[in-house]
């Protein structure tokens, strides 16, 4: 009887394992190649002296991205359809993005103000009704500080709306 299982698992088995090793391997170098590109990214930004938030951002996603795009390309080698998995990623990135609107809007926001830096730390800004000592400027919020208090703005408040830099950069 045992030998009959190890016979029947092994005819199942035997065919399936290049699949197998084919679609580890495939996952793996995309892997590899994740965090070689997001290392990249990080060591691209320093040189050019980009916002260390920022840098981490954007090697987190490409690593993210190459990820996710190994998941899906090793499942297919192994011969599972991914033509839903691909449409419910789809689905269910719109369904996030339209739920999260102002999360990503604020975060997108930040990139864009930490990577053309209109102001720096220190410097007064105002913006709508606030005015402030700008602190600091994170991916989601630019804090400034007023008389006894912080004042939390959010960045695409910042990137809409007309910002008065009092202290600028000198050049």
């Amino acid at each position: 009887m045992m030998d009959t299982l190890n016979k029947i698992f092994v005819e199942m088995m035997l065919p399936f394992a290049p699949r197998l090793f084919g679609g580890a391997l495939l996952f793996a170098g995309l892997w590899l190649a994740g965090n070689l590109a997001a290392a990249f990214v990080r060591k691209l930004g320093k040189s050019r002296h980009l916002n260390e938030d920022l840098l981490n951002v954007l090697a987190k996603s490409v690593s993210t991205a190459c990820i996710i795009l190994g998941a899906v390309c090793g499942l297919g080698t192994l011969g599972v359809d991914v033509t839903a998995l691909v449409a419910s990623l789809g689905l269910t990135g719109f369904a996030l993005g339209f739920a999260l609107k102002d999360v990503i809007s604020n975060a997108l926001s930040g990139v864009l103000l930490l990577l053309y830096e209109p102001f720096e730390v220190g410097d007064h800004v105002k913006v709508s009704s606030f005015a402030g000592v700008v602190v600091k400027t994170s991916l989601r919020y630019t804090e400034l500080a007023a008389d006894d208090q912080i004042i939390f703005i959010p960045n695409s408040m910042l990137f809409n709306n007309a910002v008065i830099v009092e202290t600028a950069k000198q050049a």
